[in-house]
């Protein structure tokens, strides 16, 4: 036979109630009666009928995430931490993959799934201005990045500008002059690659270093670990002189990094290395990558808190929250734990 609720609640030593609030997410239950609550679940193997509680309460406990591509590190971290957060509130990921294909965000926005999910967390990259009226859908929606933005909609960013420019400054802070950007798209003019130039532009000028083109270095949107070594190597094959890389991701950087190496330079004492997002990967390269945290832990869980509240009806005028950030020193140049990171607020 099936277990029940009522199992649960046996097993748990509380009401059936009890085991309700806990698995639709209540907010306001004693972290040890969760804990009993849940050890029973997992001890029984209690599957709650979905479709009877989307008929009963309106929503059906499954939330959706939508990125670009789950084989780029930071997507598949930022994944793993909505997981996380969501099942702190009782809540399960539904992880859609749509590969930066304009007719596949149309129809993460617009398919037959999202009646069976309670809201989207939505990263697209091939929507973006002009393309505000497509939000206005009849779900909870919160949107991730930086390509589109609704004033009508929930919004979790990053202060890519300040961040790139913190990057930047910390490498000339150093005494490097000649910084090479990597990860500008000429194509774009919306996105975490025009931002994130100008932050690198705004830390030149402010140290009064005039901005070098053949240090600004393309590579599209393919921000890849093959991509950052393809293209430092490149950059190194045309003679170009330089002290210093900021990576646009982390991904660009370890593999501009490694490139170097197999070339034959010391990183730092030759080239310093910065990145951007703080995936895992950097704290166990050799050496360890400096690079910018945006508020990753932040990010997934404001995410998915506004997906709950907006289901469950918390009123309140839409948001845009945009993390602190910080500078994570490593081997990459020269830094280490004791560095003092500078931290800004929106």
């Amino acid at each position: 036979m099936a277990v029940t609720m009522q199992d649960v609640a046996r097993r748990a030593g509380v009401s059936a109630k009890t085991v309700s609030n806990v698995v639709n997410g209540y907010p306001y239950i004693r972290p040890e009666t969760r804990d009993r609550v849940l050890a029973a679940i997992a001890d029984l193997g209690y599957r709650m009928n979905t479709s009877a509680r989307s008929l009963r309460t309106g929503r059906s406990g499954l939330i959706a995430l939508a990125v670009p591509e789950l084989s780029v590190p930071y997507f598949a971290e930022l994944a793993s931490q909505v997981i996380t957060a969501a099942e702190e509130r009782g809540l399960t990921v539904i992880i859609e993959q749509h590969g930066g294909r304009r007719d596949l965000e149309l129809d993460v926005l617009t398919g037959e799934r999202r009646t069976l999910t309670d809201g989207l967390i939505y990263s697209p990259l091939a929507l973006g201005p002009g393309d505000e009226a497509l939000l206005d859908v009849p779900y909870p929606l919160v949107l991730l990045g930086e390509r589109i933005f609704h004033p009508g909609i929930d919004h979790v960013t990053m202060q890519n500008t300040a961040a790139a420019r913190l990057a930047t400054e910390h490498l000339l802070a150093q005494g490097r002059r000649r910084v090479v950007a990597l990860g500008p798209n000429p194509e774009q003019d919306v996105g975490s690659a025009p931002l994130r130039f100008r932050g690198y532009r705004e830390a030149l000028d402010a140290a009064g270093i005039a901005p070098d083109p053949s240090l600004e270095v393309p590579t599209n949107r393919a921000w890849t670990h093959a991509t950052g070594a393809r293209t430092i190597g490149r950059l190194v094959d045309d003679g170009v002189r330089f002290d210093a890389v900021v990576g646009f991701n982390d991904s660009l950087a370890l593999g501009a990094m490694h490139e170097l190496q197999v070339r034959g330079f010391r990183v730092p004492d030759d080239v310093a290395v910065v990145g951007f997002d703080a995936i895992d990967e950097g704290r166990y390269s050799n050496p360890t990558l400096t690079t910018i945290d945006p508020g990753r832990a932040e990010i997934p869980r404001e995410a998915v808190r506004m997906i709950d509240e907006r289901k469950r009806g918390v009123a309140g005028e839409p948001t845009r929250i945009a993390p602190e950030f910080r500078l994570v020193p490593g081997g990459s140049t020269g830094a280490d734990e004791r560095v003092d990171t500078a931290v800004a607020t929106a």
